[in-house]
Parts: structure tokens; C-alpha cells; sequence
């Protein structure tokens, strides 16, 4: 499985790659224009991500902004909903409104931090990605 991670907290990052990189090569970015620029390369090079871990709360682009750059870039290139790439959104932000944008935009799970191996194992394992 190939894996863009984006996270600018340190600490979770480092525990975030630990435990994806189990799974598949995981690229890391640290804020989200970094995370649409990676994934956009990736395309290019025909090596499309999987799966994208996307924090919420980062800087330069958020990961709302980061969602809608990837799924806009995938609708450029006529990627078919099949085969899109899963995306994990991560964040402490937990209320209605925060969720329902994330999945209008195109988000596959939505998950609260601190991040829980077992749930988010489930996570890809529902996703069938593991």
C-alpha cells in the first residue's frame, strides 16, 4: 500500500509513520500544501497514494483545503470513484459540523485523536486496505 501522511505535530507523526509504515511506503508532509503537491506528483508519476492521512489542523493549507485540492485532482484526471484514494482525516475536532464538512468533501473516515491503533487498524481493515 502506498501512504501520503500529513501531520505537522511531531509526536503524532512519529507515532503515525511507526505504525503505517507496517502497511506500505508512507511519504510524510507537514502541512497541507505539501500534502496536495505530493499527491499530485504521485499521479504524475503513476504511482497514485491508496491511502491519505490527512490532519485537520496544520498550516499553510488545513485539511479541509487539502481534501478538496486531492479529490479536485482526481477529477481533473477522471479517476473513477473506485479508484480514489481512502482518505483518513484526523483531528480533536469532534463536532457535528467539523465531521459532515469533512465528509462532503470527500473524506472516507473521519477519526478523533489521540489516535487508537486498534480502532484505527479497524479503520483499514473496513477500508479494505489491510
Amino acid at each position: 500500500m502506498k501512504i501520503l501522511l500529513a501531520e505537522d505535530d511531531f509526536a503524532t507523526r512519529k507515532f503515525m509513520v511507526n505504525f503505517l509504515s507496517k502497511y506500505g511506503e508512507c511519504d510524510v508532509t507537514v502541512d497541507g500544501m505539501e500534502a496536495v503537491d505530493a499527491f499530485m506528483m504521485a499521479l504524475e508519476d503513476d504511482e497514485p497514494y491508496d491511502l491519505v492521512c490527512l490532519d485537520v489542523m496544520m498550516p499553510v493549507m488545513d485539511g479541509y483545503q487539502s481534501l478538496a485540492g486531492i479529490r479536485n485532482l482526481e477529477k481533473e484526471r477522471k479517476i473513477p470513484e473506485d479508484k480514489a484514494a481512502k482518505v483518513i482525516m484526523t483531528t480533536q475536532l469532534n463536532d457535528e459540523k467539523n465531521v459532515k464538512m469533512a465528509f462532503d468533501l470527500g473524506c472516507t473516515i473521519y477519526s478523533g485523536k489521540p489516535i487508537d491503533k486498534d480502532r484505527f487498524e479497524q479503520a483499514l481493515k473496513k477500508l479494505e486496505l489491510i
